[in-house]
């Protein structure tokens, strides 16, 4: 059934509204985090289409405390997973407890169980413990035995990494990193921004503290809105044509065949379109745009694009693939 201009600006002003408390979050979130709109903005588009989120950058860019801002902002169930090599996945899903006295086994409930997840230096632990998440991430739900436990709405991981050449870190398998909607790179602040936090945060004691700005419901009243947000057959054809061109660049004209191993799956042109969709409705749009499409390609694309040793040789990165892509692929 066809769009009609009336209905997607009945959708904008709906959006209008229901971002209203998302507006509040960020501002709250900027009162711990300075600068960083690029990683604020990211986290909210991921809350709203439901997707999860990768953080990569060295030590003390303030990653862990951006997921705790956010997670302080919302009344909802959080709970931080410090990953380390000796992790075991029962210490994050749950497992079962035998009881000699009734003679059965109960399930005991792992910490996944909860809303927001803040697995932090998710690549200090090994491959089994990252895998143990799979199912979470993707199903929203955990098996433990027998037995398998729906997880609350929303559920929403977000896993904080440092960067892959540092020393007791592990490569995360690239099952688990598809299952990330965006991968953001925090990059180090502006002298400008260094001096405010500065200022800010050069106490014994520096405030952390966020006020609670939004409910689950709310959440779950943008993301309906979210859904209806209409999305043009030719931006469609643009998501898929970005998508296709990291595996078929010959066909767009790319010398970049010998630099690619795997393009992305079909996962990145459904998650290109719903976070564009997302990044709509903080706009307070009923439509979307390519440009919302080309905002969220970066994060969506690099974790998916692998590289091959003749791109490594010539000190060639995912994130120029994706440049060149973006730069070729004809824009609606």
């Amino acid at each position: 059934m066809e769009t009609t201009a009336s209905e997607i600006q009945q959708v904008g002003t709906a959006a209008s509204e229901a971002a209203r408390p998302f507006h509040e979050l960020r501002d709250e979130m900027h009162r711990v985090i300075v600068g960083q709109d690029d990683l604020l903005n990211k986290m909210l588009i991921g809350l709203l289409a439901n997707g999860h989120i990768l953080l990569e950058g060295v030590p003390g860019l303030a990653k862990t405390t951006a997921v705790a801002c956010l997670a302080g902002g919302i009344q909802a169930a959080f709970q931080r997973l410090q990953f380390t090599p000796d992790l075991l996945p029962a210490d994050l899903i749950g497992t079962l407890i035998y009881r000699p006295k009734e003679g059965d086994f109960v399930v005991k409930k792992g910490p996944v169980f909860s809303n927001i997840i803040l697995a932090d230096e998710i690549n200090r632990a090994p491959a089994k413990v990252q895998s143990a998440l799979l199912e979470a991430m993707q199903e929203r739900q955990v098996t433990i035995g027998t037995e398998t436990f729906k997880l609350d709405t929303p559920f929403l991981v977000l896993a904080t990494q440092n960067p892959i050449e540092q020393e007791g870190t592990y490569p995360l398998p690239e099952a688990q990193v598809d299952r990330f909607m965006f991968k953001v790179i925090v990059e180090y602040p502006t002298r400008e921004q260094e001096l405010e936090i500065l200022e800010r945060m050069s106490a014994t004691r520096p405030n952390y503290s966020v006020k609670a700005v939004m409910t689950c419901a709310d959440i779950a009243a943008a993301r309906d809105i979210v859904d209806r947000i209409y999305v043009d057959d030719k931006v469609k054809t643009y998501v898929v044509d970005l998508v296709h061109a990291s595996r078929n660049p010959q066909e767009f004209n790319l010398p970049l065949a010998d630099l690619i191993q795997f393009g992305a799956s079909p996962r990145a042109t459904i998650f290109l379109a719903v976070a564009a969709k997302a990044a709509a409705f903080m706009a307070g749009r009923g439509y979307v745009t390519p440009q919302d499409v080309k905002d969220i390609a970066m994060d969506v694309l690099r974790h998916r694009i692998i590289i091959t040793y003749e791109a490594e040789a010539e000190e060639k990165k995912s994130e120029d693939i994706v440049r060149a892509i973006l730069d070729c692929v004809p824009v609606p």
